[in-house]
């Protein structure tokens, strides 16, 4: 790449290697994510050694079920706001472009369930000003990563999107870190409030101590909410709405998902904690879906030492890019790999787990993903109980894989009212 070596890896045992090491780092100075320094900083996604463990410790008690159980209704609330904007939108019978409106919805999500903040972004949309910020500052990242002679924060930050970058970043930071004060100034104030309502990540960050009763810094608890926002918000909204087009493309798959979600669910509209266990053939569709489509098409490690990897000397500081989409569709992994079969994963149980990575592997795997896999389900439960999904033939998407896994011109579909 001009800076450094870099390794292209498309098999799942040389990406074992490589994930199932906490060695590896996520970065190294002129790479691809170290273009999100200046926005996410230093949380779980770009820290490294010691503080990154240090880190996941302290967070991890954040994704624990008792505390992804109440979220279960904010999720219900977010998804009826984004249907009644759906029904509207469709209303005409023509066909509606989802992907922004998911992501807002993904995006009220994050903001709901990380800082408790009801902003009524879906309403707003672009309007408002996070939204904006947020959706500017992903779409100069995505430019940056694929534009290496940006790379180099000196060249960057005097161009005119590297000014703008800093603009929003400057926006984002201070939006957060006024929600910090004002929450510690609450916890300070009455530190019961704890025991009157559910968690959010915030709380859980302002309460963390590690094992010398040291908690994180207001900078570390700034870094991580954004990267919680940035990871959860993306991703999540691309995985919702390659789902929702692959229930539109197989009616006979999305037939099995609505008649298991009558079946959890009866009469009832919203969706509880105990349905999302007994969700089992919409688990299989979203798995597939997932390998189909990866939310994130590729991740990276940067070698910490010199590694042998099947029978190939890396040098240290090699960035060792594995590219899950490549992992999803190879034939030696997958039988007729380009065939939509959620039936795959109820059937072969030898499956080799690195060959199959969503949400990375190892010990740097995602830490969210229980709750993002729980969001999907509810979305698309009630998506199925209210609508019947049908595909648009005049628009037909094409997969973009970037950062994330978008579609060139939109993903547009059509909606039948039950």
């Amino acid at each position: 790449m001009g800076f450094f070596p870099v390794l292209s890896v498309c098999h799942s045992a040389t990406a074992k290697v490589v994930l199932k090491s906490s060695e590896p780092k996520p970065k190294q100075p002129g790479g691809g994510y170290n273009t999100l320094m200046g926005w996410l900083g230093d949380g779980l996604l770009l820290s490294e050694g010691k503080k990154w463990e240090r880190n996941r410790r302290l967070l991890t008690p954040a994704f624990h079920f008792d505390v992804l159980k109440p979220y279960v209704s904010i999720y219900n609330k977010v998804f009826d706001i984004f249907l009644d904007k759906l029904e509207k939108a469709t209303s005409s019978g023509s066909s509606v472009e989802i992907y922004n409106l998911v992501s807002l919805a993904t995006l009220d999500t994050m903001l709901r369930c990380s800082v408790s903040y009801d902003g009524k972004v879906q309403q707003q949309g672009s309007n408002h000003p996070y939204v904006e910020a947020v959706r500017t500052l992903g779409h100069l990242s995505q430019k940056r990563v694929m534009s290496p002679w940006y790379w180099l924060d000196f060249i960057y930050y005097i161009s005119p999107s590297g000014r703008e970058y800093s603009k929003y970043a400057s926006y984002v930071h201070d939006f957060d870190e006024k929600v910090i004060r004002e929450r510690k100034k609450l916890l300070t104030a009455d530190p019961s409030v704890l025991k009157k309502r559910h968690l959010d990540f915030l709380d859980i960050l302002l309460t963390a101590k590690d094992e010398q009763g040291i908690g994180l810094t207001d900078r570390e608890i700034r870094d991580e909410v954004d990267t919680f926002l940035f990871e959860g918000h993306d991703t999540t909204a691309s995985a919702i709405s390659w789902q929702i087009y692959m229930l539109a493309k197989h009616p006979e798959e999305q037939q099995k998902v609505y008649n298991e979600v009558k079946r959890v669910l009866g009469d009832r509209q919203d969706v509880e904690w105990s349905d999302i266990q007994e969700f089992t053939r919409m688990s299989l569709f979203i798995k597939e879906s997932l390998r189909m489509y990866s939310p994130v098409p590729g991740i990276a490690r940067v070698t910490t030492r010199d590694m042998d990897l099947d029978g190939v000397k890396i040098p240290i500081n090699t960035e060792v890019n594995i590219f899950i989409h490549v992992l999803n569709h190879l034939e030696e992994s997958w039988t007729k790999p380009e065939e939509f079969r959620p039936d795959r994963f109820a059937e072969d149980s030898e499956r080799d787990p690195y060959g199959y990575v969503p949400f990375s592997a190892g010990p740097r795997n995602c830490i969210g993903q229980h709750f993002a896999l729980d969001e999907q389900k509810v979305a698309l439960a009630k998506l199925v109980q209210r609508f019947r999904v049908l595909p648009d033939p005049n628009n037909v998407p094409i997969p973009n894989k970037e950062v994330v896994t978008r579609a060139k011109d939109g993903i547009y579909i059509k909606l039948e009212k039950r």
